[in-house]
């Protein structure tokens, strides 16, 4: 299939049963506690929240806005899957110069993360163009679900690709956090003729080894950690032993949880507005912001529950030897990248080890910033990449001959 203008919209009696579900909620007691968040999402916010998503929340706003964006959707051909239904967004540049960027997000995130870099990556005289392409992943937003078991890192990542190819993009740049890198760096590692160069915001990798990288491995044991590199590793710390047990079910067992999300929106509300919270860097949400947020994964194609099993099918299938999760935190060769570190990401790692990844040649530390790097801080990424890929920047020119590019018909 073609790829085709797409409008989101949500039936009003999609919207009346969530209204009549959130009349229903019933909600929990909690400790009396100064400080509610150690313990998860506090009740004075869900309270609040779920008042403002039944009586005062207008979606068809919401929706309205996401409807300027240029939305699309079309079919791409899945080995072993058939044909996979994928909604994205396409912003293509006038400019004949214009570099491909594929977008991708993680979980709890969206395709809506890329709304804020769109205007600042049109380009003007000092700055490069750039055509975007933000897929919604399958399972995610109003892209198609996937029932059959088996869909992981590397389906997602022939997903982006095959798009990119499909829509005339024969060569190609990345950007992504959480699942992001991971499916960004497969992309990588499976198709290095096509994707040229990466840029991230979620660095996971291992302290260098003698035997692979002696140069690192040298500077690693001779230099001590920074003292933000310190900091990094105590909100590591923090992060694995007090903030990640999402993954453990949602990547053991997420049928259990499913049962929670499917039945009760406040359930699916309070999972991920901690996440929001925990990850971000005092981010200010509004309450427009977070309910939007949580109404994408609430009226998904795929529906509320099917975002969680890309933790399960990520770890519990084989793979490539090229794309396992060692491959993928390893040396990458052929593709140039960029890195963005945030004191408030969920997990950061030490230079030298984030060197390890593969030619980096392009690297920002910001003072500011979290998780969700694209919307909290989009004055950041969009700079990273106007330094990666401008004038005189490590990866200027890049893509050189465009010929064979086609216009979005």
């Amino acid at each position: 299939m073609a790829a085709t203008p797409y409008q989101i919209s949500v039936p009003d009696d999609s919207i009346q049963m969530l209204k009549s579900r959130l009349e229903l909620a019933v909600f929990p007691d909690e400790l009396d506690a100064e400080d509610q968040w150690p313990y998860g999402s506090p009740l004075a916010d869900i309270k609040r929240l779920v008042e403002y998503w039944k009586s005062g929340f207008d979606w068809k706003k919401q929706e309205e806005k996401l409807n300027e964006l240029p939305n699309f959707r079309k079919t791409v051909s899945i080995d072993g899957f058939g044909e996979i239904e994928i909604h994205f967004v396409h912003q293509r540049s006038l400019n004949t110069n214009a570099i491909p960027l594929l977008f991708c997000h993680g979980w709890p995130g969206s395709f809506i993360e890329v709304t804020k870099l769109l205007p600042l990556l049109k380009g003007d005289r000092n700055n490069p163009a750039f055509h975007i392409v933000a897929p919604s992943l399958p399972n995610f937003g109003f892209s198609q679900r996937i029932s059959k078991p088996g869909f992981a890192i590397p389906q997602y990542a022939e997903v982006c690709h095959k798009l990119m190819i499909d829509l005339g993009y024969p060569k190609y740049v990345t950007q992504g956090g959480d699942w992001g890198f991971y499916i960004t760096r497969a992309v990588g590692a499976l198709y290095p003729s096509h994707c040229l160069a990466s840029h991230v915001n979620l660095i996971t990798a291992s302290p260098p080894k003698i035997t692979s990288n002696p140069t690192l491995a040298i500077q690693h044991a001779l230099f001590p950690y920074s003292p933000a590199e310190k900091a990094g590793l105590e909100r590591t710390a923090w992060f694995t032993k007090q903030g990640s047990s999402y993954r453990q079910q949602q990547g053991t067992k997420p049928q259990t949880l499913a049962y929670a999300f499917a039945d009760s929106p406040v359930a699916l509300l309070a999972w991920i507005y901690e996440k929001l919270h925990d990850w971000t860097d005092g981010y200010a949400w509004t309450n427009d912001e977070i309910l939007t947020w949580i109404s994408i994964y609430w009226f998904s194609t795929a529906g509320p529950v099917a975002h969680m099993r890309i933790y399960y099918e990520a770890t519990h299938n084989v793979v490539p030897e090229s794309v396992t999760v060692e491959a993928i935190t390893g040396w990458i060769p052929g593709v140039k990248l960029g890195l963005a570190h945030f004191p408030k990401e969920i997990m950061i790692v030490p230079r030298t080890w984030a060197r390890t990844l593969g030619p980096v040649v392009y690297e920002s530390e910001n003072e500011r910033g979290g998780h969700f790097a694209a919307w909290e801080r989009p004055d950041v990424i969009a700079g990273d990449l106007q330094k990666m890929f401008g004038k005189n920047g490590p990866c200027d020119g890049i893509i050189e001959d465009k010929r064979g590019y086609e216009e979005l018909k």
